[in-house]
């Protein structure tokens, strides 16, 4: 997985979709940042979290399992090398379904937290979506629905506080080179995805889950 997403850096460092819209802006004021808040950005990829993160004040960690994306610490989520509650805040963000743990994953940013933990990534649609993602791209494991999340969340000691939908439009072509997809596996994808794309298939959307969650005390 980290050669794939090393070789895939600058695309997702200068992806729009990551680096901009409204759920971006969301995140960010979930985490609540102020000056000398601490912050855990987990799979921070191209680091836009961070980078927001930090001209609001806080100081940010960022941590990684691809080296091309150039973290601060590179390591998978389901392994963080931080002490108990090295963190006000944690979060993640358009990546768990690319973990290979989630549980795993969920209950690691719930240990380097002492305050909270917020999350966005892509929701469940369907299983024709879900082969597309994987065909797309190989690293995708699995998009999970709002009752799994907070059952994950639950169960990690995390209370979920607020939970957000934002549905995100992708463009088609765009989407596809990002990861390299191309020709038949290309078609296919296209296939696949024929519910959520537009009439003229040049974009397609999915929705997306922002959750807020605090550490039981």
């Amino acid at each position: 997985m980290s050669n794939a997403w090393d070789d895939r850096a600058e695309a997702y460092r200068n992806s729009v979709t990551h680096a901009t819209d409204h759920d971006l802006d969301l995140v960010v004021e979930l985490c609540a940042p102020h000056d000398g808040m601490s912050a855990l950005d987990v799979a921070t990829g191209g680091g836009h979290v961070a980078r927001r993160l930090r001209e609001a004040g806080a100081k940010v960690v960022t941590v990684d399992a691809s080296r091309g994306m150039e973290p601060d610490v590179v390591a998978p989520a389901e392994r963080l090398p931080f002490d108990d509650g090295s963190f006000d805040v944690v979060v993640t963000r358009i990546a768990p379904h690319h973990f290979t743990d989630i549980r795993a994953a969920v209950a690691e940013l719930a240990r380097v937290s002492r305050d909270r933990v917020v999350v966005e990534d892509t929701l469940y649609t369907s299983e024709d979506v879900e082969r597309a993602e994987k065909l797309r791209d190989p690293t995708h494991i699995r998009s999970y629905t709002e009752e799994e999340w907070r059952t994950m969340l639950a169960d990690a000691a995390l209370e979920v506080q607020r939970v957000e939908f934002f549905e995100k439009t992708h463009d088609l072509d765009a989407w596809l080179a990002r990861t390299g997809c191309t020709g038949v596996e290309a078609d296919r994808v296209r296939e696949l995805l024929a519910a959520v794309t537009s009439d003229d298939g040049t974009t397609w959307h999915d929705r997306k889950i922002i959750l807020q969650a605090k550490k039981k005390v």
